[in-house]
């Protein structure tokens, strides 16, 4: 039997198809609206649904979870395929097709594969849950975030890969500042002999009496030539550096790619698209290394020519030595200070250099940090949008549930991250419990606030709001100041923090401290809510009394299976029955493989429904006599 499903502007899945394994052979054709699987344990039904979440690339954040997933997918399908045939909420259709251990491939109508990457987000989205992982949301803050998320997936993943992109600018930036900051603290600690320098060539200057002027312009004249000399040393280093790393690339393209393409890549069916390749790369490898070399000679003409003006000025030098050594000679009296005058004008010239490549280095840092005060405020920016658009689902979620159910949302309310990348960065300082302070601080002061106080040297903010002896606020500027913790200190992500809370006999009470019927019970009409996403759960009836599967989980389903399309493995008749699936499909299983033996609507599977689910017509009858109904 054909269903009449709705035209929709949700995702759908349209069909499934396993190719090989345990349910070799079996296709899917689900309805828009309520599917249900049942048979009895065994038969492959849980399988059905992780087949989907496997092949959609849906797969668990948890580590655990995932692994599971895998080794599911692993037994079950052997080396067969799976695939899932969609329509998106645009009316787009398309056909996931993925093999154990490769990756999905997206298929257009006509079976052309496609450019389209699932793990962008952008095309298509499952809900899918399987058995305790409704539980799992209740104990989990993450999860719980996660779950939020789901509502609006395309927009907040946008926004999290546009702070993924930020973060990474912040760190290269970060990368560019640690070595030029380094740079300048080591200038600044040589510059600091430089004024006591100035005094004692001041001293020599003083000296010569009636003749210092005579003798103090050779001496300056002097100084400049060995200034002249660092010029063309400088000059003449720097182009033989650049040299150098060019010519490490001459022929870099082609070294790397010699053995990319083989032979049985030249010579198989695709060997055309290859060669053309190989070709296309070859040619751009001569014209990248033709034009280097260009770069070389042209540097290296360069070279020489300074190499020749050098010499005509290593001539003028001798000359004016000569001359400058006349003028000592006529004044005896600084004579036998001149060497020691020389070698203080030579560490002077020295010192300036390096003066001058504090204040370019100084000019690049002020450039660098311009650049990362921007970016700063672009990332708080982002996390404020994405915040927003978080409360907006979470009002959406109050506004629909709120006689039982309540979500707030404490934005930078979890501080896990911000606390494990304290404790570890004052990991091993002497006589401080890194743990404990990292607990303090993360607990009084932003990542921003503590980055400022770090960076000022500050540490009575730390004494008088954490309560640490001087001892332990100095050991912390110490440990944090100049290193690459104190960036990622204004990078680390403080997490949003929801609570979901039961209202249990007028008193709402967190999900952690529920029992496990009553942790399913609040989250699982947050699932039910209306999304774009079809939603898969395995089990949604574990844990909870018949009562609430009747008055709340049909109702739900009800409300919006006209809406969104919910495809449940059951055990428990309600679901079927009094939400009136669409869609039934009954699984069997010999041990070795498992068959797909009814399918249609309730009526259609009604027999099944009644051996499988209400324990056979004679169990059936009993209990409604029983209950004189």
């Amino acid at each position: 039997m054909t269903t009449t499903d709705r035209t929709s502007s949700s995702h759908q899945l349209k069909a499934i198809s396993i190719v090989g394994g345990f349910l070799d052979g079996q296709r899917f054709e689900l309805s828009s609206n309520l599917n249900c699987i049942i048979g009895a344990r065994g038969t492959g039904k849980t399988t059905v649904l992780e087949f989907v979440r496997y092949a959609m690339d849906a797969m668990p954040s948890d580590p655990v979870a995932h692994k599971r997933v895998i080794s599911l997918v692993e037994n079950n399908l052997g080396g067969g395929r799976i695939e899932v045939a969609v329509q998106t909420k645009d009316g787009l259709s398309y056909i996931i097709s993925r093999s154990a251990g490769d990756e999905p491939v997206v298929l257009d109508e006509n079976r052309n594969p496609t450019e389209i990457k699932l793990r962008s987000g952008g095309l298509f989205k499952v809900d899918n849950f399987s058995q305790n992982e409704v539980e799992d949301i209740a104990d989990q803050s993450s999860s719980q975030l996660d779950l939020i998320d789901n509502f609006k997936i395309d927009c907040i993943s946008e926004n999290q890969s546009r702070i993924r992109t930020l973060k990474a600018d912040l760190n290269s930036n970060a990368s560019k500042i640690i070595p030029l900051q380094h740079k300048v603290d080591a200038i600044v600690e040589e510059l600091n002999a430089l004024p006591g320098l100035e005094e004692n060539l001041k001293a020599f200057a003083d000296e010569g009496g009636e003749d210092a002027d005579e003798i103090n312009k050779a001496h300056t004249l002097k100084s400049l030539r060995d200034r002249e000399w660092r010029a063309i040393d400088t000059s003449m280093g720097t182009l033989v550096e650049v040299q150098q790393t060019i010519e490490e690339d001459i022929g870099r393209i082609d070294h790397r790619l010699a053995m990319v393409f083989s032979e049985d890549m030249l010579e198989g069916p695709n060997g055309d698209v290859i060669r053309q390749l190989r070709s296309g790369i070859g040619a751009c490898s001569d014209d990248v290394d033709r034009l280097l070399k260009q770069v070389v000679a042209r540097i290296q003409s360069e070279t020489d020519a300074i190499k020749e003006r050098a010499g005509q000025l290593d001539l003028s030098h001798k000359q004016q030595d000569q001359s400058f050594q006349n003028i000592i000679e006529k004044h005896k009296e600084v004579q036998g200070k001149a060497a020691e005058r020389h070698r203080l004008e030579k560490l002077r010239n020295e010192l300036l250099a390096k003066k001058r490549d504090r204040e370019q280095l100084t000019t690049q840092l002020d450039s660098l940090d311009s650049e990362r005060v921007r970016l700063l405020e672009q990332l708080s920016e982002l996390r404020d949008v994405r915040f927003k658009m978080r409360q907006a689902i979470v009002d959406q979620i109050n506004e629909a549930l709120s006689q039982t159910i309540r979500v707030t949302l404490m934005q930078f309310g979890n501080p896990e991250k911000y606390r494990t990348l304290l404790g570890e960065a004052l990991k091993g300082g002497a006589r401080m419990h890194q743990n404990v302070i990292a607990e303090k601080i993360a607990g009084l002061f932003s990542p921003a606030d503590l980055a400022d106080a770090i960076k000022m040297g500050n540490t009575q903010p730390l004494v008088e709001k954490a309560g640490l002896s001087d001892e332990q606020a100095g050991k912390v500027i110490a440990a944090l100041v100049g290193t690459q913790v104190l960036f990622d200190l204004e990078v680390v992500e403080m997490v949003d923090r929801p609570k979901i809370e039961l209202n249990d006999g007028g008193t709402f009470k967190e999900t952690g401290s529920l029992s496990t019927g009553q942790k399913c019970t609040t989250i699982l009409p947050i699932l039910l809510m209306d999304s774009d996403n079809p939603l898969l759960i395995d089990q949604p009836e574990d844990n909870l009394d018949n009562r609430f599967v009747f008055e709340t989980i049909v109702e739900s389903i009800g409300r919006i299976k006209n809406r969104r399309q919910l495809i449940f493995v059951t055990h428990n008749p309600n679901i079927p029955v009094l939400g009136d699936a669409e869609r039934v499909f009954v699984l069997e299983s010999d041990g070795t493989s498992a068959t797909k033996v009814n399918e249609g609507s309730v009526d259609q599977c009604k027999d099944d429904i009644v051996t499988l689910l209400e324990g056979g017509e004679d169990a059936f009858k009993r209990r409604r006599d029983r209950y004189s109904y």
